[in-house]
């Protein structure tokens, strides 16, 4: 066989390796033979939205279509379609497709009622996070834990890879800073599917003194080092892996006057402002669109950092937080008393007031990791009861 034949067939077994290797993940859904018989003859609701996916079809359509009765449908942030634009607040309705009531979990509250789980003998949350601390699924399911706890209706945590599982990173919340983007003591990255979430916020009694029966339908040949992208993306402005990778770094810009692209093509891929005057390697105007109706800045034309060309193999290998662009940033602004915003969202999102005041005195990145060591290596141990996958 001549050279080039066996390099082509060498590049085809790899090619096909990968494919092979992506399409291996069996996410908990999909595994009905595991929960589907804990339904027969129940009431059950959903929390849910568009990842929710049993290969291609809904997992509202696939219990509809085994007899599962559905009573009632939950949405978190970005409703049940999951196309609603960040922070909008979303009413109650009816999914006009299967006719089942859903009720709002970002709208005028958080937490299920005591009417909203009247009748309900089941709960089954399957929603695709992204492993961030500030990734509003996981305030949706800390909460529904609680509801549940409360009043003791079993709860089935339907379990997806997280695409930032493989590495635990970033300032445990400061429980003075709890809020729906920080719910609990983790870091920014905590490296946990929802299903090992679920059992963390349970087994350490931080949902209160009664944890639900809960049951968690794990995924098979799926380990922390698994390089996983998401059939759908997970939110409007996570529109692909690279930022979903990159989410964990650049989503502290948010609490400042930089705008992470909203209202353009590569949200959470570019950076920028029209003040910044350090080096510039892209230009662009944040515009209203579906994922944004507002986005900061619109209209302006904004200059920064450009990370669209990081490949995503070099993105999942770092393995850490990168606060390079948050630190050269703020060196590079010329305005440094107004980068911060002052309704403190910054330090929502950091979970620590430390984060502010390090950046404002010039601290070195290696320092500012310093600070966060032991308090990560806590949580580390913590972790550790509660995985469900090989490291």
């Amino acid at each position: 066989m001549t050279g080039w034949k066996c390099w082509i067939i060498l590049l085809l077994t790899a090619v096909a390796g990968n494919l092979w290797a992506q399409a291996a993940v069996r996410v908990g859904a999909e595994r009905m033979e595991a929960y589907l018989p804990l339904l027969l003859d129940k009431q059950v609701a959903l929390v849910v939205n568009h990842s929710s996916r049993v290969g291609p079809t809904h997992l509202v359509d696939t219990l509809l279509a085994n007899n599962v009765c559905l009573l009632r449908i939950f949405a978190p942030e970005h409703g049940f379609r999951g196309s609603a634009p960040d922070g909008q607040r979303l009413a109650d309705g009816i999914d006009p497709h299967s006719g089942v009531p859903i009720v709002s979990l970002y709208g005028k509250k958080y937490k299920p009622s005591a009417d909203d789980l009247a009748g309900v003998e089941v709960v089954i949350f399957d929603i695709q996070d992204v492993g961030a601390r500030f990734y509003t699924y996981i305030s949706t399911l800390f909460y529904l834990i609680e509801a549940c706890g409360e009043h003791q209706i079993p709860l089935i945590v339907l379990d997806r890879p997280n695409p930032n599982g493989h590495y635990v990173d970033g300032p445990v919340l400061d429980m003075r800073l709890r809020s729906f983007v920080g719910i609990a003591p983790l870091p920014v990255v905590h490296g946990c599917t929802v299903g090992e979430l679920a059992r963390l916020f349970a087994g350490e009694y931080w949902i209160g003194p009664t944890p639900p029966p809960l049951i968690v339908v794990p995924c098979e040949n799926y380990t922390h080092r698994t390089l996983y992208e998401p059939p759908v993306p997970p939110s409007p402005n996570l529109p692909n892996l690279r930022a979903i990778l990159l989410y964990p770094s650049l989503c502290f810009f948010e609490g400042t006057v930089i705008s992470v692209g909203r209202g353009t093509p590569w949200p959470f891929q570019v950076v920028g402002h029209p003040d910044y005057s350090g080096p510039v390697a892209i230009e662009f105007i944040p515009r209203r669109n579906q994922a944004s109706h507002y986005p900061p800045l619109e209209g302006q034309r904004c200059r920064g950092f450009d990370f669209r060309s990081l490949s995503v193999d070099s993105l999942f290998a770092q393995r850490t937080l990168n606060l390079t662009p948050l630190l050269d940033m703020y060196c590079e602004f010329p305005k440094k008393e107004t980068f911060f915003l002052k309704n403190r969202f910054f330090e929502r999102l950091a979970g620590t007031y430390a984060l502010r005041r390090q950046i404002e005195e010039g601290s070195f990145e290696a320092d500012i990791r310093a600070t966060w060591r032991d308090d990560l290596e806590c949580f580390r141990k913590i972790r550790e009861k509660y995985l469900l996958y090989p490291e």
